[in-house]
């Protein structure tokens, strides 16, 4: 197997030593074909696992099927892998149209979170339906683990040194010369959209800053979880505010935003601030709701026919059916031996009869 490959040394202003950033994983052949791992893929992986756990955590403790949930894990990363593509695809098409081959080279990079977003909540809503999961509790596990997924797969950006911001002289700003070069190479389309880089100069690290927005988010948003939550949805309605509304500035930084054809409209942020304004509202507006009138949370407050029993539970049911078998088990035995008791008493009848008509004769 080979070494981590194609480094590059990224540089931090506030920080005096360079840090050696390789993209590539592994390389080695199998079978004469040429493999190669890409730091991108496995750091995204890394993010979908750990979000997938902690949603299975959450299912777990609101008694949805293990089956069920599995279905939608597997339908939602499919569908999720391929919007997010598509959507990356669709807005830079005049690309790809010339480099068809590149369209499945989701290696590289160029994967939409809200092409995925998309594609991952279609499959879902399909997949509740047929199955019958309730899909506000559904949506409420998937918001607060997608924070996980997105802010730990930021991290792939970084070995990729893209996804990068414009120049800045603060102290966290991050320079290299992948960046440097990708900056003289894409000059001249920037200039087309009013952005002037200076390849010599630092930028913002907007990775980071996603990273930073997302673990705070998921901070909340489990404390909300745990003290607060009033109603099934609004952990979605709040990762869709607090992620919409982060997402929105900070794409404001970024250089390589897809745009809405003919303008100078990042589509990402123009989601992102109707995104998070719906869902404030709603999540205001229910949350007000639900505290003046509660109602009952599928999952806290009671349980669909279906619902998987929890560890203590299933203990105290193999106790009752222990206790239960144990009952029957003696109640046997003391019908057993009254029947014997009833079928030896004429047996000794007959004994004393027969033995009193002795003494007689």
């Amino acid at each position: 197997m080979g070494k981590m490959s194609d480094y590059t040394t990224v540089y931090f202003t506030g920080i005096d030593r360079g840090f050696n950033v390789p993209s590539t994983l592994a390389e080695f052949s199998v079978f004469g074909l040429d493999i190669s791992i890409k730091f991108y893929g496995v750091i995204i992986a890394f993010g979908f696992l750990l979000a997938a756990l902690f949603g299975g955590r959450m299912a777990y403790k609101w008694r949805i099927s293990l089956d069920k949930m599995l279905d939608v894990l597997i339908y939602g990363t499919i569908a999720g892998i391929i919007g997010a593509r598509l959507y990356y695809v669709i807005f830079q098409w005049s690309y790809y149209k010339e480099h068809l081959s590149q369209i499945f080279a989701i290696w590289n990079g160029g994967l939409a979170i809200y092409g995925g977003i998309i594609g991952g909540l279609l499959a879902a809503l399909i997949v509740c339906k047929v199955r019958k999961i309730n899909i506000l509790n559904l949506l409420d596990m998937g918001g607060i683990s997608l924070l996980i997924g997105q802010g730990i797969g930021r991290w792939g950006n970084y070995m990729n040194q893209e996804a990068y911001g414009t120049n800045t002289d603060a102290p966290w700003g991050m320079w290299s010369k992948k960046i440097a070069a990708d900056i003289i190479e894409n000059r001249a389309e920037l200039a087309a959209r009013g952005i002037y880089m200076d390849p010599t100069k630092p930028v913002h690290p907007t990775f980071l800053y996603e990273f930073l927005w997302c673990m705070l988010g998921f901070l909340i948003l489990f404390v909300i979880y745990k003290k607060f939550r009033k109603f099934s949805g609004q952990l979605f309605l709040g990762y869709g505010a607090w992620y919409g509304f982060g997402r929105m500035i900070i794409e404001g930084f970024r250089t390589d935003s897809l745009y809405i054809s003919g303008t100078n409209i990042r589509v990402s942020q123009l989601l992102s601030a109707v995104l998070a304004t719906a869902c404030l509202v709603l999540f205001i507006y229910f949350t007000v709701k639900y505290t003046k009138h509660p109602k009952p949370i599928e999952g806290v407050d009671y349980f669909p026919p279906d619902a998987v029993l929890t560890r203590k539970e299933r203990k105290q049911q193999e106790a009752a059916s222990a206790a239960k078998a144990a009952a029957e088990t003696e109640q046997t035995s003391s019908d057993t031996a009254a029947s014997v008791a009833v079928e030896d008493a004429p047996q000794e009848n007959e004994q004393e009869n027969t033995k009193e008509n002795t003494e007689e004769i």
